[in-house]
């Protein structure tokens, strides 16, 4: 049935939290009628993915989604209704006001999505209701996840059919990106600021093959900019070193950005969204997990290796953890085992196919928000 949703955004610092929310926004749109209000504590940083956002405005109508400004005046909220569904994305604390009008109708469906992860415990806490403190309203905590057990991961029905519709060489010529090198390896570039970036362009420039490598608008592109000694930088900038040729390309919304990863034979990502994403695309890649100061991150990055790693030959699992080891800041980024890495592409993508066609065979996340919320109602 069309129910109403409200889903709370905080961003912190990166993509992440916003590029699922409005994935997930929009899926519960498009795909499933729902109406969805979303709200957003950093319209700056929506607009770049999304660049219809107009920045300058409290409410607006995008692709049937209402989206609002999450902002710290709490006035705003005494005149808002909950919704039949609320969503606080990550552990972001709902507004006290609309908390308390929560209370007034125990019917509402109250869901904390949770981070992704691929440790063993998270199917054993997932869609477990824990009562509020002082509310006493009950929240469940939705787990998304690699494995049957968990919420699943965030993927559109047409997806399949977007991607045999997909023209590769149209959308990098669209970008400027020459397509008539078939001995170069495609590389897109997306991570963190603590990224190795100094020894991985010294590595790419000594690479025995040509290396196309295409970079997002951005604070990394700006510092390989600098690397390389560059008096200038610009949209559209590029730049040559050794047999590493670098392209700057525009900052992508999401469909492009998916588009990029298919294009690619290898994608360094970060985070969660574009980390999924690679996968669907079924290309190497290489993970730049978000890092916490607990050190907690490697206890997820491990598991995710052990479980994508379970049917890989020993040589591929190896060249995998390796690389993600070092990519992630443990120890230094070794030039032959990225050289080795890159020469096992082709194997990595006939085993990205399978571990593709595993995840595929899971109900997506937002089905399973779906079903769990119509069994409340």
């Amino acid at each position: 049935m069309p129910r109403r949703w409200d889903i709370f955004c905080t961003v912190i610092d990166n993509f992440g939290d916003i590029g699922v929310c409005w994935r997930l926004s929009r899926q519960l749109s498009h795909e499933y009628g729902q109406t969805v209000r979303l709200w957003v504590n950093d319209l700056q940083r929506f607009a770049r993915l999304e660049p219809t956002v107009k920045t300058n405005v409290s409410y607006q109508t995008i692709q049937g989604i209402e989206v609002c400004f999450w902002s710290n005046d709490i006035a705003v909220f005494e005149q808002i209704e909950p919704a039949e569904v609320v969503i606080e994305a990550f552990a972001c604390q709902l507004p006290e006001n609309y908390l308390r009008k929560m209370q007034q109708n125990d019917s509402t469906v109250w869901i904390n999505l949770e981070y992704l992860s691929a440790e063993p415990w998270v199917k054993h806490y997932h869609a477990i209701p824990s009562p509020h403190p002082s509310s006493g309203l009950v929240k469940t905590c939705f787990f998304p996840g690699f494995v049957a057990g968990t919420g699943g991961l965030i993927r559109e029905k047409n997806y399949p059919s977007q991607q045999d519709a997909f023209q590769r060489q149209a959308f990098l010529q669209r970008l400027d990106i020459p397509t008539n090198c078939p001995d170069s390896i495609y590389i897109s570039l997306f991570c963190y600021d603590q990224a190795p970036l100094d020894s991985l362009i010294k590595h790419l420039a000594e690479s025995t093959v040509p290396i196309l490598l295409i970079v997002p608008d951005g604070k990394i592109a700006q510092r390989i900019t600098q690397l390389l000694n560059y008096s200038h930088y610009e949209v559209g900038l590029q730049m040559q070193l050794q047999r590493l040729t670098i392209f700057i390309i525009p900052f992508l919304d999401q469909t492009d950005y998916d588009r990029l990863l298919c294009s690619c034979d290898i994608n360094f990502v970060r985070g969660e969204d574009s980390f999924v994403r690679a996968q669907y695309a079924a290309n190497s890649f290489i993970w730049n997990i978000y890092p916490q100061t607990d050190q907690a991150h490697w206890q997820k990055l491990d598991a995710f290796l052990d479980l994508y790693t379970l049917t890989m030959p020993s040589d591929m699992k190896n060249s995998v953890q390796q690389l993600w080891y070092y990519w992630n800041g443990r120890g230094e980024i070794d030039g032959k085992v990225l050289l080795h890495f890159f020469s096992l592409t082709e194997s990595f993508k006939k085993y990205n196919k399978t571990w593709f066609e595993q995840l595929s065979k899971q109900q997506h996340l937002t089905s399973n928000l779906v079903q769990f919320v119509e069994n409340q109602l």
